[in-house]
């Protein structure tokens, strides 16, 4: 049951309106901007004006509805529901039992369904935005860059002095898995194509490969940590550029309609299994302290947004159609705007 919120002095209650517009999933491939109720928290949760989300993988096989996604979830017709995961925007309302965050307060996090005017979320999977963040930058980080910081930290244990291999680093998790190892004091070797190759130095990339030139699995590094955003390559092939004790963390793979990167992930820890490398797959979470350090590193200059392109609310199916392309630089953000 949803519960009174607290509101400032810039929103009370009496002036959230009781409808609000949101991009909802009505059926697989299909995205729909219409009024719908305008979200009620509860007493953990927090109301969020967005100002800018973005658009992941993640929302892309949601919309989709690829033959793999079907399958696990048993779900031949999609969730009608609002989209999106990723959330900036400043804080309108507060449950009864929210004490460190308060209306007027900017934020950048993690929503479940985020492509509206306005989003509710847990007040411990969001934090407060830096100021230097614009709402475009902020709404372009939490999904990506958690997921980058956990693969290199929590699952990949990554140390000072490491080398760490980053394949497909010029997408959302690759630009921000090149900025956060080199924040964390390790070498990076970044894969990338030839477009893509500046963007990717500029970030801080030790070494870049430009796969279409150059086969990045015979070069005579070897790396104690991959991340494997890109599903490229199989397991015999990039084995040669590991440390005998390296680990490989699978954050992604092929983006396609039909199992998309299952193979890829199948493929790689079933190989793991008969080889001296560790491998390992996630899907990330969103604690508030992990958003404030990404705060941290954002607000001091080591990691910056990079933001291809931005659509607004109203032209969220072009934002899908061009992730869906595969070619991204960076992230694809919405702006919404609120009222």
């Amino acid at each position: 049951m949803a519960l009174p919120i607290d509101a400032g002095d810039a929103t009370t209650a009496a002036d959230l309106p009781a409808t609000m517009k949101a991009a909802v999933l009505t059926r697989y491939g299909t995205v729909e901007v219409m009024d719908v109720p305008t979200p009620e928290i509860e007493a953990h949760q927090v109301l969020i004006r967005v100002h800018a989300s973005s658009v992941n993988p993640a929302d892309w096989y949601k919309v989709v509805g690829p033959s793999f996604a079907r399958v696990m979830t048993a779900s031949p017709r999609a969730k009608r529901g609002v989209v999106g995961g990723d959330v900036a925007g400043r804080v309108v309302a507060v449950g009864k039992d929210v004490h460190d965050l308060a209306p007027g307060d900017d934020v950048f996090g993690l929503s479940p369904a985020a492509w509206g005017e306005y989003a509710k979320a847990r007040a411990d999977r969001v934090a407060r935005k830096p100021a230097r963040l614009s709402f475009e930058e902020a709404g372009a980080v939490p999904v990506v860059a958690l997921t980058a910081l956990q693969a290199l930290r929590d699952k990949g244990g990554v140390r000072p002095g490491w080398k760490v291999l980053v394949n497909g680093a010029s997408g959302g998790v690759g630009t921000f898995a090149v900025q956060i190892a080199k924040a964390l004091g390790a070498e990076v070797t970044a894969v990338c194509s030839t477009t893509k190759v500046d963007l990717v130095r500029s970030l801080g990339a030790d070494r870049v490969v430009d796969y279409t030139r150059e086969d990045f699995t015979r070069l005579p590094v070897r790396h104690e940590l991959m991340v494997d955003v890109a599903g490229s390559r199989p397991f015999r092939e990039f084995a040669r550029v590991l440390t005998r004790d390296a680990t490989v963390v699978i954050v992604g793979g092929p983006m396609n309609r039909g199992l998309g990167p299952i193979p890829h992930l199948v493929a790689t820890l079933a190989s793991g299994r008969l080889r001296p490398q560790k491998t390992a797959f996630f899907v990330a979470r969103g604690p508030r302290e992990d958003m404030e350090f990404l705060g941290e590193l954002l607000a001091s200059g080591k990691v910056r947004s990079i933001v291809e392109a931005t659509y607004d609310l109203e032209h969220v199916g072009d934002a899908l159609a061009h992730l869906g392309e595969g070619h991204a630089r960076g992230k694809i953000v919405l702006t919404v705007g609120g009222r």
